[in-house]
């Protein structure tokens, strides 16, 4: 499943879901890099 991401203020990443963490916080994958942000919300 595909999922957006925040890192900091202003960059988006978006790739595959992971895994959750505890704080909130979700993994995504893009190609061999794995990233953790906080997810992007539908409004």
């Amino acid at each position: 499943m595909l999922r957006t991401i925040t890192l900091g203020s202003c960059v988006s990443v978006q790739g595959t879901f992971v895994r959750s963490m505890p704080d909130g916080r979700i993994a995504v994958q893009v190609d061999n890099t794995v990233y953790s942000g906080v997810p992007v919300t539908k409004n």
